[in-house]
């Protein structure tokens, strides 16, 4: 006679580990609030921008006295104009990245392994790539390896130098020959901080919103 037919059956534990691979491979919750804290944060520099036609204003345009007089225009239109400025320096980066669609690709695969390798994989996943498991200190250590290359050792590295360097000179530029005499400045504000003011803003909550899954590793 034929043996019986044995039914398969799954245990707990089994069970279990098919549901912690089928999770997805990033941290949902975590990157969605990365997202949300992040966006509002652009959203609120963004709000704190200045008129566009006052900072194209050709009858407030002439040229400065002396050196002096440049870069004290230059520092009070960076602390008026700042979020306007680093919009420009946006433009102008995005506008070298697109006109270099490799660079850009690197740029956007480096964030992409930081993001989903590192930043939001779930720290109960280690790493297996071809059957090799990485720890998250493997993990972080190529990662910033990978960095350094594509950042110094590449062409990416010169198009962000240049472009920043381009955008870095059209901003003082333009502060050197804006008359700022008609820009209502707050004399309590501290006109070297105020440029970054909005970067840091939005650093400081992207820091924010990815400390956990940073902190959940150490």
């Amino acid at each position: 006679m034929a043996n019986p037919a044995t039914i398969p059956m799954s245990t707990p534990q089994s069970t279990a580990g098919g549901g912690a691979q089928s999770q997805p491979p990033i941290a949902t919750p975590a990157f969605r609030a990365f997202l949300s804290r992040f966006t509002s944060s652009i959203r609120q520099g963004l709000s704190q921008r200045r008129p566009w036609y006052e900072l194209i204003d050709r009858s407030a345009m002439a040229r400065p006295d002396n050196l002096t007089d440049a870069y004290s225009r230059i520092r009070k239109n960076l602390s008026y104009f700042k979020v306007n400025y680093i919009t420009l320096l946006v433009v102008v980066l995005a506008f070298s990245l697109l006109s270099h669609p490799l660079s850009l690709l690197v740029l956007l695969g480096l964030f992409a392994a930081w993001v989903f390798l590192y930043l939001f994989r779930p720290s109960d996943q280690p790493l297996v790539i071809f059957g090799r498991t990485f720890s998250d200190r493997e993990t972080l250590g190529a990662l910033v390896i990978l960095t350094v290359f594509v950042v110094f050792l590449t062409s990416v590295g010169s198009l962000l130098i240049s472009a920043l360097l381009i955008g870095v000179a059209i901003v003082c530029l333009h502060g050197a020959f804006r008359v700022p005499e008609d820009l209502f400045l707050d004399d309590q504000e501290p006109v070297n901080s105020g440029f970054l003011s909005f970067l840091g803003g939005a650093a400081s909550s992207a820091a924010a919103a990815a400390a956990p899954a940073v902190a959940s590793r150490v």
